[in-house]
């Protein structure tokens, strides 16, 4: 087997392991923010933070960055917590920031002791408007020089909840005319006393910025590669000045920066899936249109299908947007290999097979997968009356309809082959039935069964088949970026992303299935058992379709 290349941070974490850093420790972390649903792009960096650890003896903790008690919940800790379990990986030790939150404040009255902190009292628009721009010097705070000790006090003050929210922060005292807006002393605590802290309660009144906390944290816990998206490249040289004000060892952990992921058609941003959610416009976290990782489970994506697709798109330095469909076409590939073969029809039409004796039932034998030898054949029951999909009808077809039309032959997959002789309307004119003869000749294993015939149609027994409810979905927006759309995205929204279909049959072999359960149903595409399910009503989603345009592409 070919090794795989290595990719630009295993190539980092190798050269560290060469040279001896840490005394030859690799540990890495995910610090998700409890303040959402995970994502595909978060899996991209559960599979790296993760991955690595494996791959080079090391531990991986997960760490909640609950710094902003206003938009976190419990709700999303353990929601995160099933999903890396599902994706297959899992954490050597849980913690949070706000285990450090007294060591974060230890360090913040350091620093103020040092002469790199101060109390600020301006606004936050003062604040930002003195900041600068990167070709022009920021200007000094009033508040800037003013003398240790009342900084002290203040700071006392701010803890205590002495002072209401918004009227004082602590930043650290760096260099207002630094080329990297970062330095202009940033922002290292604020005061929040109105939203109690999912953990700690109403304990602490100030709380740490994601800069100050981040790097921190990473150092208190031991972390050696600390690896995160792009936009935080910029921070690095914060990340690394912070921890030099203190660090009194060789140790030091290392941020290294990778691409985000941004698929097409697809929006990434917490934000604006939280809109989606609140509005109504998709059922919840875990609508199957949705990008996050419940919703991919709830549509039918299978942890192997989405650490796959990961590693065909790599780690890079450049940012860029992957198609979709390399998505979907991954998944195909998995499932061509796993998932039984099964009939469903979901826009039924009586098909009556006029010569077939009546009250007769035939057991017909179906493989359940022809990409595996060893899956198996289920047993289908076959009789006179049939369902059949209505667009497999034509009554005045073109010459290359290759369905059903009177008077041209099909087989019926796994049995006979038909010729349709006519059919019956109602009033309006629509199709209530259609007919056709059998040729006993031509069941599988029979002299005839050879005979050539352009098209193959599956089908239900109507006696020996189950009502379910179909659930079609699409992609959630009709623009390929549209994160970048200058249109109100409720205009960008597609308006055809899910079609219920309430008159559908299965097959009886279908009665037992569970929730996440995939089957492929035939010519039709890849479906799995919605939650929502129960066995005196199924439901299914389709995950995917049966057309693959990008292994198409690929081909060319």
């Amino acid at each position: 087997m070919e090794k795989k290349s290595l990719n630009f941070i295993e190539l980092i974490v190798e050269d560290d392991l060469a040279k001896g850093r840490n005394d030859g420790r690799i540990q890495t972390r995910f610090p998700p923010e409890p303040n959402g649903y995970l994502h595909i792009g978060h899996a991209k960096a559960i599979c790296i933070d993760f991955g690595i650890a494996e791959d080079y003896d090391g531990t991986c903790n997960l760490r909640f960055d609950d710094t902003n008690p206003v938009k976190e919940d419990v709700e999303y800790v353990d929601s995160i917590m099933e999903d890396i379990k599902w994706l297959g990986f899992q954490w050597k030790n849980v913690y949070y920031a706000s285990d450090y939150f007294q060591q974060l404040w230890d360090l913040a009255i350091k620093f103020i002791k040092d002469g790199k902190a101060y109390v600020d009292e301006q606004t936050a628009e003062e604040i930002a408007q003195q900041k600068g721009s990167p070709t022009v010097p920021g200007v000094e705070s009033p508040y800037r020089n003013r003398p240790m000790e009342e900084n002290l006090e203040l700071f006392q003050k701010m803890s205590n909840g002495e002072i209401p929210d918004g009227k004082m922060v602590l930043r650290a005292k760096i260099d207002m005319a630094a080329p990297n807006m970062h330095f202009r002393d940033p922002i290292i605590y604020r005061i929040i006393t109105t939203h109690p802290h999912h953990r700690t309660g109403y304990k602490w009144k100030v709380y740490p910025m994601y800069d100050f906390a981040h790097g921190q944290s990473d150092y208190f816990e031991g972390v050696t590669h600390s690896i995160c998206t792009l936009e935080f490249e910029v921070h690095r040289p914060l990340y690394d000045w912070f921890i030099d004000q203190f660090q009194e060892t060789d140790y030091r952990p290392r941020q290294i920066e990778f691409n985000r992921l941004n698929i097409t058609y697809t929006v990434m941003s917490k934000r604006r899936m939280l809109q989606l959610v609140q509005e109504g416009l998709v059922s919840g976290w875990d609508d199957p249109r949705m990008p996050t990782l419940t919703g991919l489970r709830r549509r039918g994506y299978t942890p192997t299908s989405i650490r796959s697709f990961i590693d065909k798109i790599g780690y890079t330095k450049v940012e860029g947007t992957i198609d979709l469909e390399l998505l979907e076409h991954t998944l195909r590939e998995e499932l061509n290999k796993t998932a039984t073969r099964v009939s469903a029809v979901i826009n039924p039409v009586k098909l009556i097979i006029t010569n077939y004796p009546e009250g007769q039932v035939e057991i017909l034998e179906t493989v359940n997968n022809p990409e595996d030898e060893n899956s198996g054949t289920h047993e289908i029951a076959f009789s006179r009356e049939l369902w059949m999909e209505r667009e497999d009808f034509m009554e005045d077809a073109p010459k290359k309809f290759f369905r059903m039309t009177p008077g041209q032959e099909v087989r019926l997959k796994s049995a006979y082959i038909v010729k349709c002789t006519g059919v019956k309307k109602d009033a309006e004119g629509n199709i209530e039935e259609i007919y056709c003869e059998y040729d006993p000749m031509t069941k599988s294993g029979m002299p005839e069964a050879n005979r050539k015939v352009k098209g193959t149609l599956h089908w239900l027994s109507v006696a020996h088949s189950i009502p379910a409810e179909v659930r079609l979905y699409d992609r959630l927006f009709t623009v390929e970026n549209p994160s970048a759309d200058e249109r109100d995205y409720h205009e960008l929204l597609n308006p055809n992303s899910l079609e219920v279909r309430t008159n559908c049959y299965v097959e009886e072999y279908l009665k037992d299935v569970k929730p996440f359960d995939h089957f492929q149903f035939q010519r039709l595409g890849y479906f799995n058992v919605d939650p929502d399910s129960t066995p005196e009503k199924l439901v299914f989603n389709r995950t995917v379709s049966l057309k693959d345009s990008w292994a198409k592409e690929q081909r060319k």
